[in-house]
């Protein structure tokens, strides 16, 4: 629905109006970053063909163009409530919802800025000297977006009630049902439209074919959406394995008994989970209990907020560098580039996050926080 031809060119038209000169520059930028706010897995995959409309039609644009929407993608997974990361984090650090953000909120304008600086601002010029002048924004645009804020306002106002009717249930369960319901209600919201709009839900499945087939699905059945599904799959299994084996555990136990100075353990052992999960949750439920550990220790040195940047930063940063990360993959295959060319474009990004990642571990551990 969002990626059908005149929906996305209502929305794209809508923020490069919104954008003026550099429509196409907030466009590149924005509507990745909006989807983001969308904890969902694979997530690239739904802002990437706006981010191919928007950056140019040229083949050899593909690689910059699958770094820019992976990049932007995941701006607010260092402190956004509604990521499950997040929420392990809290839980496992036993923080106050103000100071974590105070602690990770600066990742997000590091990532944006330093995101503008090295993938999109070498491409400006000829971004805005391809603009073109948009009609006034429409009310389709308005109707297109309206299922992503369906899906938010759902993420923000169904768990008390969740928690309510399924008190027994395990949180996680409770959070992905809740995530379900969202996208139940943004379908039916676009079921409801397309009704309206052509009086079906049904499309032809070819030019003059008698047979018909929903058109709210009909995209799953390309080619490329089905080699999507394909390495989906295989990456959940292999997650599945990896956390039925114990390995990681034990990989991360051995590390922290390996006599490493504990803050270079506290950056290692989210790294590696990260690396070979590559998901927030695996880094950040697998590693922050030995984190925490190690912090607790006497004479460790380390704090809590300072101690929780510097993990998290480098979870995070394995995490963007993983070779498993459903996003990474679904935007490889979506672009048709190389996974590699990818984490190359962004290695830039990721030194920044980096630094900081140190540089606020030694900040807040100078003042005791």
């Amino acid at each position: 629905y969002l990626t059908e031809k005149e929906n996305s060119d209502a929305v794209l038209s809508a923020v490069r109006r919104w954008g003026g000169r550099n429509g196409r520059v907030a466009t590149i930028m924005a509507l990745p970053a909006v989807i983001g706010l969308i904890p969902m897995p694979a997530g690239a995959l739904v802002s990437a063909p706006f981010v191919q409309q928007a950056g140019g039609d040229a083949q050899e644009l593909s690689q910059w163009k699958a770094a820019v929407n992976y990049w932007f993608r995941h701006v607010w997974e260092y402190w956004w409530p509604l990521y499950p990361g997040v929420i392990v984090a809290l839980s496992v650090f036993e923080m106050d919802f103000r100071k974590f953000f105070a602690a990770e909120a600066f990742y997000t304008v590091i990532a944006l800025a330093v995101g503008y600086a090295v993938l999109v601002r070498p491409h400006v010029r000829r971004l805005t000297a391809e603009a073109s002048s948009d009609p006034p924004v429409t009310l389709r645009a308005w109707l297109v977006l309206l299922p992503v804020a369906i899906v938010v306002a759902c993420l923000f106002a169904l768990p008390p009630l969740m928690e309510t009717l399924l008190p027994g249930v395990e949180k996680k369960i409770r959070d992905m049902l809740v995530l379900l319901a969202g996208l139940a209600c943004a379908v039916a919201y676009v079921a409801a439209v397309e009704i309206l709009r052509s009086g079906t839900l049904c499309t032809a499945s070819g030019p003059g074919a008698p047979a018909r087939r929903l058109r709210l699905f009909s995209t799953q059945l390309k080619p490329a959406s089905i080699n999507t599904q394909i390495s989906l799959f295989g990456v959940l299994v292999f997650k599945f394995f990896l956390a039925e084996s114990g390995l990681l555990p034990a990989a991360a136990h051995e590390l922290a008994q390996s006599g490493l100075p504990a803050w270079l353990a506290a950056a290692a052992l989210p790294w590696l989970a990260g690396f070979v999960t590559g998901i927030a949750m695996g880094f950040t439920g697998t590693s922050f209990p030995m984190v925490v550990g190690l912090m607790n220790a006497p004479g460790s040195g380390l704090t809590p907020m300072a101690t929780l940047v510097l993990a998290y930063g480098w979870g995070y940063i394995g995490m963007m560098l993983s070779p498993v990360h459903l996003c990474l993959l679904t935007t490889r295959d979506y672009f048709s580039c190389a996974g590699g060319g990818i984490i190359r474009a962004i290695l830039v990004p990721l030194a920044a996050i980096a630094a900081w990642s140190v540089a606020a571990h030694l900040i807040f551990r100078a003042f005791g926080a």
